[in-house]
C-alpha cells in the first residue's frame, strides 16, 4: 500500500522553566524522540500510550500546529510545513462557536473558504446526515448533548473534504455508552468517506475496536514501541467484536507492551514531582 504519512526519525524538543534554578532558567524537555513510522492511504490507524508520552505533541506535528526539532514528516511525499486544508482536526473539547447553529458552525469555514451559499448549505446537510444529525441543523451548541456536539465537530472537519482526519481523543469526555455508539458511527464514516485516520487515545479497548493497526507508544519520551496488525477488521461489524476472542486477545497483546511503560512514566512522574 502506498504510504500517505511518514513519520521519519521525528523528535521535539521543548525550553521549559526550571524552576528549581531560580528566575529565568530553562531547561530542555524532550515530548517525543526519534519517531518513525507511515500510515498507509485510506488506513484507520489508532496510537495508544502512557500519559505524557507525547500522542498530542506528534499530532500538532501532524497537524502543522508545531514543528520538529529534527526530523521530518511527510504528506503525500512532501514534508509537512504548516497547517493546511488537506488535515482536518478533531479535538476533545469540540470547539464549536456558541453564537451559531450546527449547520451553521460548518458552514462557517466553508464561507471563509470562499464555498457559494447554496453549496454551503448542501455541504452542510449532507454531513449532518452523516453523522446521524438530520433534523438538528438549526440547532445551537447549548442544545446540543456532548455526543452530538462531537458529531457536529467530526462533521465541520469532514465538510473540508481533507485527506486525512486527525482526531486527538475525540470521545473521552464522553459517558461510556455515546462514546461506545460513536466509535461504531465512526467507523461506519471512516468505511464510507475512505479517509486516513489517526486516532490518539488512551483507552487500549478503543484503540482495538477503532484501528486497523495500532501503534503504542513508550513512556516519555515517546517513541513507537511497536505496531500491531489488528485482526478484527477483517471480520464482520455485525458481531459485537468487543466479546470475541480476538478482541480479549488483541487487548492483551496491546496491555503486555503498555504495562512496562505504564510504570516508567509513573516513576518519570514521581521524580518531577520530587525535584
Amino acid at each position: 500500500m502506498t504510504a500517505k504519512i511518514q513519520f521519519e526519525h521525528v523528535s521535539k524538543v521543548f525550553k521549559v522553566r526550571d524552576l528549581g534554578q531560580g528566575k529565568g532558567a530553562h531547561k530542555e524537555f524532550t515530548a517525543i524522540k526519534n519517531v518513525h513510522f507511515s500510515v498507509n492511504s485510506g488506513e484507520f490507524l489508532s496510537l495508544v500510550g502512557p500519559s505524557g508520552c507525547g500522542k498530542s505533541t506528534l499530532l500538532d506535528l501532524l497537524g502543522g500546529l508545531t514543528k520538529p526539532t529534527s526530523g521530518r514528516i511527510l504528506l503525500d511525499g512532501k514534508p509537512i510545513e504548516g497547517p493546511g486544508l488537506d488535515r482536518g482536526i478533531v479535538f476533545q473539547q469540540y470547539a464549536l462557536l456558541p453564537w451559531k447553529t450546527a449547520k451553521g458552525n460548518i458552514e462557517f469555514g466553508l464561507e471563509s473558504k470562499g464555498v457559494p451559499k447554496k453549496e454551503r448549505a448542501e455541504i452542510s446537510r449532507y454531513f449532518l446526515s452523516l453523522v446521524g444529525l438530520s433534523g438538528f441543523e438549526d440547532r445551537y451548541p447549548h442544545e446540543l448533548s456532548g455526543g452530538m456536539k462531537q458529531r457536529v465537530a467530526i462533521a465541520r472537519s469532514l465538510a473540508f473534504d481533507p485527506e486525512v482526519l486527525l482526531m486527538d481523543e475525540p470521545f473521552a469526555a464522553l459517558d461510556a455508552q455515546t462514546r461506545e455508539t460513536l466509535q461504531t458511527e465512526l467507523l461506519r464514516i471512516w468505511e464510507h468517506t475512505k479517509k486516513t485516520i489517526v486516532f490518539i487515545t488512551h483507552g487500549i479497548d478503543e484503540a482495538v475496536y477503532l484501528g486497523q493497526r495500532v501503534a503504542v507508544m513508550t513512556s516519555r519520551p515517546g517513541t513507537v514501541k511497536q505496531i500491531i496488525d489488528n485482526p478484527l477488521h477483517s471480520t464482520s461489524h455485525d458481531e459485537d467484536l468487543r466479546s470475541t476472542t480476538a478482541f480479549a486477545n488483541a487487548r492483551h497483546q496491546i496491555w503486555d507492551l503498555l504495562r512496562e511503560e505504564v510504570v516508567k512514566a509513573q516513576k518519570v512522574e514521581n521524580k518531577d514531582q520530587s525535584a
